[in-house]
C-alpha cells in the first residue's frame, strides 16, 4: 500500500523532530510525508528542512491559514492546502497526523494491515498515550474507544473521496467518522 502523510505544523519546534524521527524509523515507510508549515515563528521550519534535506520523500509547504478561530479549523485549512498539491490517486492510504506525536516503529505497518485485512475499513487509527508527571504513560482523554482522534487519522483513499475529505468546520473529526459510517465503511 502506498501511504501519504500530511502533517499540519504551527510552532512545533519542541515536538516535530521526535515526530519525524519516529516516522523515518518505521518498518513500513510512507511514500510521501508533506509537512505544511503554517506560519511558524519558532524553529519548526529549520527542523523540517533538516529532514527534507536528508529524505527525498519528505517535503515542506509553507502557508498561512485564515484568522478565524474554530477548534481544528486552522489544522484542517493547512491539511487541505497540502492535500491540494498532491495527486491523491497515487496513494492507497491518506493520513492526517499532528506534529506532536511520536509513533511506534510498526505504526504504519499496523495501519496498512488494518486496511488489508478489513476491506470495509475506511478509517483506521490507534490510541494516544501521554507521559504524566510521574513518568507513566497513560491514555490521553479516555473516551469511547471507537472514536478516532483527530490527531492521528488514516483513511482509505476510496473512503476519503466518498466523505469529501476533511471539512473546515468545528467538529470535523466527528463529521468524518459519521460520514465514514454513512457511506458503509468501518473504523
Amino acid at each position: 500500500m502506498k501511504v501519504l502523510i500530511i502533517i499540519p505544523a504551527h510552532n512545533e519546534e519542541k515536538f516535530i523532530d521526535g515526530c519525524l524521527l519516529s516516522l523515518t524509523n518505521q518498518t513500513k515507510q510512507a511514500d510521501k510525508i508533506l509537512i505544511v508549515n503554517d506560519n511558524s515563528t519558532d524553529d519548526t521550519e529549520s527542523i523540517i528542512d533538516q529532514y527534507t534535506a536528508k529524505y527525498n520523500y519528505i517535503q515542506k509547504l509553507n502557508t498561512t491559514s485564515g484568522q478565524e478561530h474554530l477548534p481544528g479549523s486552522k489544522v484542517v485549512q493547512a491539511f487541505n492546502k497540502g492535500l491540494a498539491t498532491v495527486n491523491t490517486d497515487a496513494y492507497d492510504v491518506i493520513c492526517k497526523f499532528d506534529a506532536d506525536l511520536i509513533f511506534p516503529n510498526n505504526y504504519l505497518e499496523a495501519i496498512c494491515n488494518g486496511f488489508a485485512t478489513n476491506h470495509k475499513a475506511g478509517l483506521v487509527s490507534g490510541y494516544i498515550y501521554e507521559e504524566n508527571n510521574n513518568g507513566n504513560w497513560v491514555l490521553n482523554h479516555p473516551m469511547n474507544m471507537k472514536h478516532v482522534r483527530g490527531a492521528l487519522k488514516a483513511y482509505s483513499n476510496e473512503c476519503f473521496k466518498k466523505i469529501g475529505g476533511l471539512k473546515d468546520s468545528m467538529g470535523w473529526d466527528t463529521v468524518d467518522e459519521l460520514l465514514t459510517k454513512y457511506h458503509g465503511y468501518q473504523q
